[in-house]
């Protein structure tokens, strides 16, 4: 018998597939990949024209949305507080609403419209938001014969950033809504609830338009859930962030009901866990509202996403029939859905949920994923076990060699995938130290070799080594090639069975892998193909086909949400992102392909190419075809902020302590000096030094937002001359009083422009206790600077309040606190200076910068 299996050894193991082939092997998966993924992810159905809707009556008309879209987007920039916005765009919303009330099926339907004009503040993040007479656009479409009150919400927002027009964020939306709002009203269309749409004047501010409709709408009581649409770019298919959360119907309804579905409990989990850099209306609705819902947004091209470019003409125009047709059929299933009378009964329990390739829709409870798991991995176990017990018979070798063969291999493995993760995260950390980070922003292709060539070395090249070597005294290479394809199954499948024990949905992913890995394995054990040179091979490359399309859909639906988004976050290395993700996709793709390259010919050179390649492209990073910005289609982010500063040294005009002006540049990405050649060299600008920042709240530089505050030590301030000082914010101090011997009471009124952000800072032992806004940041005990963002729509009327500090003892001698009031002017362009425009003009084409007059004053008191 040993003479026998050393005859099959060396037939096994002399057999080998000439080194030709293995270019035919890669190129196949890479034209699956370009010929069939990608077409899959970018498909979208035709555009209904207006004479299609003569032939096919209650049809959603996509070129009626479209049209609509240009007379919103021609307004320009809608920002809050701006004539646009409060003006020209409720008037341009409320004309189309009149036109589709005309036409109507008044005997079907009640419609009511109103103009919402409200104020408040709320906690939001760390910051104080408070609004004043902002504008909400409200539909309500109520059956006549309906016995319930309950609501279906449909919110989206037409206001946009500074300098951006907001066609994808979100006019397209908004266009789609009122397309779906004509639809459904002109037609013999069944419902059981009504369905109030909310065209939100006030979302960019930030959320501030959906906390004022849920919080003080009278139609807001009985909404029961909504369907949030937004956007992180500029059309394509919308993905689901998240459903729920804790209502599993509504993930039904998704799944009968969208004929083009984009959804992953993985994207779910991403964007619940902060791992996704934005956030919706769908927060509100939630935490204010207490009511379900499904957040849909678009995320093609999110490079152009709050930029002057994100403009009318580059939205795909299938992409309002596709959302325009999920859409209507979602809104027509909720509307008659009876879970929608009580959603609370319905409020257990998650779903997972995938699409595959966007062909169709998956989704089942959580409960039920337990199970599923949970019999897959019993049935790995299972299968494995067999496989090795059953090889024993077929070589004639011990089984506790081929046990101890397993678990040689395994360790191999187990050593491949620390070498490939410890090349990627090296490579991550070695291109982010030296400046060359985001070298695939505008140019995702860099991706594969900086991340997927490293990935496919450090997993092929030890078992090439290994092989190689085992010839005379090993397995035959075939039965080596599959136990280590077993070991990488089981180090999964214990992953797995972590995640289970954890709660994790995102589980699911390994499952696919793994599950397919094992079907190919019964069938070659059913079919004893097993035991052939590479007949095997056959049932295990068929098996793995599916999973790969799988894998490197959501690999491209990835970068396509993700490597846009890099440009818009300093905070953390985009490196250990994007290629941490690619080596995660690798680890469950690439080893049940990656040693199939062992079986050619020359298999340590073939799989050492790889090596080669991340060298090549890591070379490529640091020439100028690894420069990250591209003119119009991938820029690069700049705040800057025309600014006079005044420092008092107490609450009279008369203590001033220092006057100045420049500008403040703040860099968005990971790049904040890629300016520092064009700006400083051979020019009369000079950076300032940062002393202030010991001395002054926010370094003394005009905050303009809550995400800018992490971001300050990036910034440029570049002396300069004054801006335009027309509406700068003033301070007034009402009152001063003692409320006790060891608390005091302010009372101010700060007056400006329609943004205004104010920090307030307790001196010495004083704390704040009390003040006129919501208690919420006091009660969690807050690290000061204590922030209020302030911003009005309509009514300028002066921000009054009350501040109550409290001391350990009765000595209030000196400041009790600090303020620094810093006015944004986002909306007048007319007032920019001469030598500001030379300054944004020596910008280079590949920065995009949002600009804007300010100022920053700040007292002690």
């Amino acid at each position: 018998m040993n003479s026998k299996y050393e005859n099959m050894k060396i037939i096994y193991n002399r057999s080998k597939i000439g080194w030709y082939w293995a270019p035919l092997f890669v190129a196949f998966w890479f034209l699956l990949y370009y010929l069939v993924v990608m077409p899959s992810f970018h498909r979208m159905p035709p555009l209904k024209t207006l004479q299609d809707e003569q032939q096919e009556p209650g049809q959603f008309i996509g070129e009626r949305a479209e049209s609509t879209l240009l007379k919103l987007t021609k307004i320009g920039p809608k920002v809050v507080g701006s004539a646009a916005n409060e003006q020209v765009a409720v008037q341009l919303l409320l004309g189309e609403i009149s036109d589709i009330i005309d036409g109507a099926r008044t005997d079907l339907f009640d419609i009511q419209k109103d103009v919402q004009i409200a104020s408040g503040n709320y906690l939001l993040w760390s910051m104080v938001n408070v609004y004043q007479s902002v504008q909400n656009v409200v539909v309500k479409v109520s059956p006549k014969n309906a016995t319930s009150e309950a609501s279906l919400l449909i919110n989206s927002h037409f206001d946009s950033v500074p300098g951006s027009s907001g066609a994808g964020d979100s006019g397209m939306m908004c266009v789609i809504m009122l397309e779906v709002l004509r639809v459904i009203t002109k037609y013999e269309t069944p419902l059981s609830y009504s369905l109030v749409f909310l065209f939100n004047g006030a979302e960019e501010n930030p959320l501030q338009g959906s906390h004022a409709f849920i919080t003080q709408h009278p139609w807001a009581k009985n909404v029961r859930a909504v369907v949030n649409l937004d956007s992180a770019g500029s059309g394509g298919r919308e993905i689901l962030f998240q459903s729920g959360p804790d209502h599993p119907w509504l993930m039904k309804y998704y799944g009968k009901n969208v004929a083009h579905p984009f959804a992953s409990t993985i994207g779910e989990e991403l964007f619940q866990n902060g791992f996704i850099p934005s956030e919706t209306d769908y927060r509100i609705f939630r935490d204010f509202g207490k009511i379900p819902g499904l957040d849909m947004a678009q995320v093609l091209n999110g490079y152009v996403y709050h930029t002057k470019y994100d403009r009318f003409n580059i939205i795909p125009r299938r992409t309002y029939q596709l959302t325009g047709d999920n859409l209507l059929s979602l809104i027509k299933a909720l509307g008659n859905a009876p879970e929608l009378e009580d959603p609370a009964k319905y409020a257990e329990g998650h779903m997972i949920f995938f699409d595959v390739l966007g062909w169709f829709f998956i989704y089942y409870p959580e409960d039920v994923g337990v199970i599923i798991n949970s019999c897959v991995c019993v049935l790995v176990l299972i299968t494995i076990v067999v496989y090795i017990w059953s090889m024993a018979s077929n070589t004639g070798m011990f089984r506790r060699r081929i046990f101890a063969k397993f678990g040689i291999l395994a360790a191999l493995q187990l050593c491949g995938v620390c070498l490939s993760l410890g090349l990627v995260i090296a490579i991550a950390f070695f291109l982010d130290g030296v400046g060359l980070s985001m070298s695939w922003f505008s140019q995702t292709w860099m991706i594969f070799g900086l991340y997927f060539c490293p990935m496919f070395f450090g997993l092929g090249i030890l078992p090439a080594i290994y092989f190689s070597r085992t010839k005379e005294h090993g397995l035959p290479l075939g039965y080596g090639i599959q136990l280590l394809m077993h070991s990488h199954c089981l180090i999964l499948t214990v992953i797995t069975i972590l995640m289970i024990c954890f709660n994790i949905r995102s589980a699911f992913i390994l499952l696919i892998c793994i599950g397919f890995y094992t079907i190919s394995v019964l069938i070659n054990m059913a079919t004893c193909a097993h035991k052939s040179n590479f007949l095997w091979l056959i049932p295990h490359c068929i098996c793995q086909i599916l999973p790969f399309m799988f894998y490197a859909y959501c690999c491209y639906a990835f970068y396509v949400v993700f490597a846009p988004m890099q440009g818009r976050e300093s905070a953390s290395n985009p490196e250990l992102l994007i290629g941490g993700y690619t080596a995660l996709f690798c680890l469950l793709l690439a080893p049940f392909l990656v040693p199939l390259l062992c079986l050619f010919r020359k298999s340590k050179t073939i799989i050492s190419l790889f090596g080669v390649c991340t060298l090549i492209f890591i070379i490529l990073a640091a020439t100028p075809v690894g420069f990250p910005y591209v003119e119009k289609t991938a820029v690069q982010r700049f705040f800057s902020v025309h600014t006079t500063r005044t420092f008092h040294n107490g609450d009279a005009a008369n203590s001033v302590n220092h006057t100045d002006s420049g500008y403040y540049v703040m860099p968005v990405d990971r790049h904040p000096k890629s300016l520092d050649s064009i700006l400083f060299e051979n020019t009369e600008y000079t950076k300032a030094n940062r002393s202030d920042c010991d001395t002054e709240i926010m370094c003394g530089f005009p905050i303009y937002s809550t995400r800018w505050v992490k971001a300050v030590p990036n910034g440029y301030w570049i002396p300069g001359p004054e801006p335009n000082k027309d509406y700068l914010p003033s301070l007034r101090i009402i009152s001063k009083e003692s409320t006790s011997d060891t608390n005091v009471m302010f009372t101010l009124e700060v007056s400006g422009p329609d943004h205004t952000s104010i920090f307030i800072e307790p001196m010495k032992d004083a704390k704040l206790v009390d003040w006129t806004f919501t208690k919420e940041p006091l009660e969690k005990n807050l690290p000061p600077p204590h922030y209020i963002y302030w911003s009005y729509a309509l009514d300028p009327t002066p921000l009054r309040f009350n501040l109550e500090f409290e001391r350990d003892n009765a000595e209030w001698s000196g400041s009790t606190f600090r303020i620094a009031i810093m006015g944004h002017r986002i909306h007048d362009d007319m007032f920019i200076e001469e030598d500001y425009r030379e300054l944004l003009a020596k910008f280079p084409p590949w920065a995009h910068v949002n600009s804007w007059i300010g100022s920053y004053t700040s007292w002690q008191l």
